[in-house]
């Protein structure tokens, strides 16, 4: 019998077609859902039988295990809960998107116990799992529905071509699934790219959409120096850490994103693309140091997201963040070790910059010592 198929571009009520996604999956049938790389065969992670369908249809090898689609980064830690620092910051830099990611797995801790040994055998039979959240918006309205994850493979029989369109989907596999949702072409047209991360270090074991050169850069150690407009204490505070870091690395400041940290600086009130006041940039100058081309950010939720440590001018800036966001706590912090504020220097003299200055350098000096350990450990 050929599938059911729901064109989701023309769904009257996109929640209807997630509740049918979900009741198939509870009991037990494999539904083809859309991604952004290609279509894919899902299958409830809490139903064996349904598991098993998708071993019969896939002709699965015991050592080539399905990965795990769940419904955010956060969640990974769940089954992963020895995920590296770098595992970690893969993991929210690239999802939702088009990376897998292949961590290890210590099932007396992971959410995987839960799942029955023969399930566990196909997710992680050797001490490793793979973890996944796709782009897709039905298919993250399904995965925030059903308990527990699906395991998520490519809509194909073994040695056919990925499926990138609904109808190809039901040429290859049609019937043994139960529904196909059709969202039109995937957007990429390729699977994702599959990362090994052990440690401070990754490997891709199959390339996709995301490029080795893309993940050097999403794997950097990320920093943001935060103050309120971007114009003068942040960016300050920004070109000091790094040169505070070529000195601690023993670098040029040319050389210091080369060891794998990413400075940035950013405004919780910031208006994007003001220029830094002109006493700033004076006072940068007689360090060494060029502002005149930076331009005003604001601190974003993705910024937030993606930071490795957020370092504040003042005690309201951290507390505005962490109320707001309060899972960034523990990598917040306030740039003074003794608890002082930084303050706002706008409008006054140039001997005022100049103390500022005088004082951000003191405290980034702390830093910068503490960062330099951290890229030193990831070698």
């Amino acid at each position: 019998m050929p599938p059911i198929r729901i064109d989701v571009r023309s769904a009257d009520d996109l929640r209807d077609v997630v509740h049918r996604a979900v009741q198939a999956l509870v009991e037990g049938e494999l539904v083809a859902f859309p991604t952004e790389t290609i279509y894919g065969i899902a299958a409830s992670a809490c139903n064996p039988n349904a598991v098993d369908k998708l071993l019969d249809l896939k002709q699965r090898r015991p050592e080539s295990p399905f990965t795990l689609a769940i419904k955010s980064a956060e969640e990974a830690r769940d089954f992963a809960p020895e995920m590296s620092p770098l595992a970690w910051r893969l993991a929210r830099r690239s999802w939702p998107g088009p990376v897998t990611l292949v961590v290890d797995c210590d099932t007396d801790r992971s959410l995987t116990r839960q799942l029955s040994p023969a399930v566990q055998q196909s997710v992680c039979p050797t001490g490793t799992v793979g973890l996944r959240v796709p782009a897709n918006k039905v298919l993250l309205d399904v995965l925030g529905m059903i308990t527990g994850p699906l395991l998520l493979t490519s809509a194909n029989s073994r040695g056919e071509p990925e499926a990138v369109t609904a109808d190809e989907v039901i040429e290859y596999v049609g019937e043994k699934i139960a529904l196909v949702l059709d969202d039109g072409p995937a957007r990429y047209g390729r699977p994702s790219t599959v990362v090994r991360v052990e440690g401070d270090h990754f490997q891709v074991l199959r390339e996709g959409v995301v490029s080795e050169s893309t993940l050097q850069g999403l794997s950097r150690y990320m920093v943001v120096m935060v103050c309120t407009g971007n114009t003068c204490r942040s960016p300050m505070a920004e070109l000091l850490l790094r040169k505070a870091l070529a000195e601690q690395l023993g670098t040029s400041l040319d050389e210091v994103e080369s060891h794998g940290v990413t400075l940035l600086s950013a405004g919780v009130a910031a208006a994007a693309g003001s220029p830094p006041s002109g006493e700033a940039t004076e006072v940068m100058k007689t360090e060494g140091l060029a502002l005149s081309q930076h331009r005003s950010q604001p601190l974003t939720e993705q910024l937030l997201r993606h930071a490795d440590l957020l370092i504040t001018m003042t005690r309201s800036h951290l507390t505005a963040i962490t109320q707001s966001f309060p899972e960034v706590a523990c990598r917040t912090k306030l740039l003074m070790p003794d608890g002082e504020d930084v303050a706002d220097p706008i409008g006054g003299p140039l001997e005022v910059y100049r103390l500022c200055a005088s004082q951000i350098s003191a405290g980034v000096a702390r830093h910068a010592e503490q960062i330099a350990g951290e890229l030193r450990k990831r070698g």
